[in-house]
């Protein structure tokens, strides 16, 4: 997920703007609404992500040793076409790349989805260059025990991941299931790395990912339409269509020069014709349970029970656990860069109370106490 996507303003006008669409009575959508059985599911957003590197063995391990149910590898593609685990293709934040003379000439300006970006993008190396960077923090400034790691660790394909994963599951006796998200489809696609053919590929040539719970999730929606059509051989597989800034548009369908905002597809009318090709809606979380202009907790827009009468799950997006990231309700004294576990436990209860299906977070270890 992309919590810049999301901007404050949107979130705060989508609270009114989605109990106002939800009105509407959805109960007749389908005949039997859409309700996981079961405790809701645990995802490590980007492995174990408040404790180690985004993105690395060691955050998938991690995540799977704090008692994750899925990990999550967002993937962007390499210039000989491997997936690779990042949660975007410019990796000047999370790779010491910029350290590196020999690379230094591949710094050049791009334009991802409509954004402009200065930094250094996976489509321009090889796997094998990949190889010889280092991950590092993101957010080293409020994790330093993830900053501690920096240089520790290599960035991994999809192959790598499902390995890894598929050995911890034997090792450990248990299922634990991955949900990697497609970044800049449309983007890919057009510069000739198609990333859905290649994933299918990795699909096709592992027995674990062919039984383990799998879902591909995408902000994008003509990937997932296309995808629906492709993984019938494959029951395991669902789909998750990710929902970005209301006010903002899917990057598909804006280059298409089509017109449908991601606030329309939360009526109704909208969730219908998602439940058509995906199994899961996945919103932000200020998307189930709004905030006010003080950062507090306000009611529960109903976008749960609206999506649930329309055949859809609710995974939702993403639980830190910083004083920073938390709404006001939850938040402690110790400063806004602090952790505060108890406070993103109780915050992490409030909207599994609302009834969503399943979490995202940064910190599994603590979204296994909100759900136990």
């Amino acid at each position: 997920m992309q919590d810049r996507s999301v901007s404050r303003r949107s979130l705060l006008q989508a609270g009114a703007g989605l109990t106002a669409a939800l009105a509407t009575d959805v109960g007749a959508a389908i005949a039997a609404p859409a309700r996981r059985k079961g405790p809701p599911l645990l995802i490590a957003h980007r492995g174990a992500s408040a404790l180690r590197p985004e993105h690395t063995l060691a955050a998938y391990a991690k995540a799977i040793q704090d008692g994750a149910d899925y990990v999550e590898p967002d993937l962007v593609a390499t210039k000989d076409g491997v997936l690779v685990a990042r949660h975007e293709n410019n990796i000047a934040e999370t790779s010491d790349v910029a350290a590196r003379a020999d690379f230094a000439a591949r710094k050049t300006v791009k334009t991802i989805d409509g954004e402009r970006q200065e930094g250094w993008f996976t489509e321009d190396f090889t796997f094998a260059e990949l190889k010889t960077l280092r991950a590092k923090e993101r957010l080293g400034a409020i994790r330093p025990e993830s900053q501690s790691y920096d240089g520790a660790f290599q960035i991994v394909s999809m192959e790598e991941i499902a390995d890894f994963v598929a050995a911890e599951s034997a090792a450990r006796g248990r299922t634990i299931g991955l949900i990697p998200e497609i970044k800049h489809s449309t983007y890919f696609a057009g510069i000739g790395l198609q990333q859905e053919e290649r994933l299918l590929d990795i699909i096709g040539k592992s027995a674990y990912l062919q039984r383990a719970p799998f879902a591909i999730q995408s902000f994008e929606v003509a990937n997932l339409r296309a995808l629906r059509g492709r993984i019938g051989a494959y029951p395991n597989i669902q789909l998750a269509q990710l929902i970005g800034d209301p006010a903002q548009m899917p990057a598909d369908v804006q280059a298409a020069g089509n017109k449908c905002f991601y606030r329309d597809m939360l009526t109704p009318a909208g969730l219908s014709e998602i439940a058509s090709y995906a199994d899961y809606l996945a919103p932000h979380v200020r998307m189930i349970i709004p905030v006010d202009k003080d950062q507090r907790l306000t009611k529960p827009t109903g976008l749960v029970d609206a999506a649930h009468a329309a055949g859809l799950l609710v995974s939702i997006w993403t639980f830190r656990p910083e004083n920073q990231f938390l709404a006001a309700d939850f938040r402690s004294d110790k400063g806004v860069s602090a952790r505060n576990e108890e406070g993103s436990i109780a915050e992490m209860q409030r909207y599994l109370a609302a009834g969503v299906d399943a979490i995202f977070t940064d910190d599994p270890a603590l979204g296994r106490r909100a759900i136990s």
